[in-house]
């Protein structure tokens, strides 16, 4: 539509409110004021407005300036202290290094609003110019209280660095993917990681764009405290009641506990079969000459559950070549034998483990760097600072659902 219908009409310029709901309370903790316009009638977003270059700078602005400060008159006479997100083109918000908004701001903190409800979002990586300006200027926000989230992450290219460098308050991060038919898990590791990432930094996720039950229970096994998404409501004109969800996401977020607690249960119990089946191994065969040989014993009784094995000491270095399972048929490659695995994450920590314990070790789910596919690695102390690593093949995970 054209924006000068906008710019002539401001009157039908207004915030729409989606709820944000938090995984420890089961209530709506904030909302996100998103822009809208009456179109004859017709409700439609101004998302795309904020980032249109061919409309000036200062248009944009005086839409974005309406829309945040009906959301703060609106947050002042409400007795609900919830947060308020506002999305902020980081572009425009630079223009006057946020003397405005700020400005804004103040006057309803003199009205009695707290600015640590306020949370400014915003997309990194739309931001053009230089990160350390924008940095400087978050963190002056951050002494009046104002709080910060990054916006998008998973849905474009983000840089991390960039976002460590920020230092958000919140982490948002896009599910829409989720829903496609077929998702590659190189994806979900990325989701993990910035699950790891806001942990380290100090930051709450939010789960954003959550569509369907699916979503919902990735985002709450990953480390979501909040989150929002048609799913849970969509947009209104009005706020809702703050506890209009409490029932049905305590009885949805009790059937995921559930879940996960059987999953954990079926994963101690494999574990502990896979054990038990290495040591009865080891005391079938106990007079093995090489690691080599006692791998071809391994791979004769495991064969159904695995694809590569290998014998490493405390310090990664393999003591063994590889055997691996090609089109059925097991080979040796013994071009692996004084390979170093130390820098893989958690091998020496789980190691360590396995000293201490004397119990195997089945690793989280990850894509194998070689076959390229999802595997999980059950280690075994062998004893003498020796241990065996047996990587289980995806068919397997497969047959075992709970495993992937």
């Amino acid at each position: 539509m054209d924006p000068l219908d906008i710019l002539t009409n401001m009157d039908k310029v207004f915030p729409y409110y989606q709820a944000i709901f938090s995984a420890d309370e089961h209530r709506v903790v904030g909302y996100e004021a998103l822009a809208r316009f009456d179109n004859n009638g017709e409700v439609v977003s101004l998302g795309s407005f904020f980032y249109d270059q061919t409309i000036p700078e200062e248009y944009r602005n005086e839409v974005q300036k309406s829309i945040i400060v009906q959301a703060l008159e609106d947050a002042v006479e409400s007795e609900e202290p919830y947060l308020l997100f506002f999305n902020q083109n980081p572009n425009l918000l630079m223009l006057d290094h946020g003397e405005e908004l700020l400005s804004i701001l103040r006057t309803y903190e003199e009205k009695g609003l707290s600015l640590s409800r306020i949370v400014m979002e915003i997309t990194e990586h739309n931001f053009e110019g230089e990160i350390d300006h924008l940095q400087h200027l978050l963190l002056y926000y951050r002494t009046y209280g104002i709080k910060l989230a990054v916006d998008n992450i998973g849905k474009e290219g983000s840089n991390l660095d960039r976002i460590g460098l920020l230092q958000p308050d919140i982490l948002k991060v896009d599910l829409h993917m989720l829903l496609k038919t077929s998702v590659p898990q190189s994806y979900r590791d990325v989701l993990y990681s910035l699950s790891m990432l806001a942990h380290k930094i100090g930051a709450t996720l939010l789960y954003e764009d959550i569509e369907s039950s699916f979503q919902l229970q990735y985002a709450w096994r990953n480390g979501g405290r909040y989150f929002q998404g048609f799913y849970l409501h969509k947009p209104e004109r009005k706020r809702v009641e703050q506890g209009i969800l409490k029932e049905k996401l305590k009885n949805q977020f009790e059937m995921f506990i559930n879940h996960e607690k059987k999953k954990l249960r079926f994963l101690h119990e494999l574990t502990n079969k896979i054990h038990r089946k290495v040591e009865d191994v080891l005391s079938k065969h106990k007079h093995y000459e090489t690691y080599d040989e006692l791998l071809a014993f391994m791979c004769e009784e495991l064969d159904k559950m695995c694809f590569r094995m290998y014998v490493c000491d405390e310090n990664g270095f393999q003591l063994s070549g590889n055997r691996l399972k090609r089109e059925g048929e097991w080979i040796f490659q013994p071009e692996y034998l004084h390979k170093n695995w130390s820098w893989r994450p958690y091998f020496l920590e789980n190691v360590m483990k396995m000293s201490l314990n004397q119990r195997g070790i089945l690793s989280d789910l990850y894509s194998d760097i070689e076959v390229g596919e999802t595997v999980r690695t059950f280690s075994f102390p062998l004893g003498q600072a020796q241990y065996l690593f047996i990587d289980l093949s995806y068919d397997y995970l497969y047959e075992k659902d709970a495993l992937l």
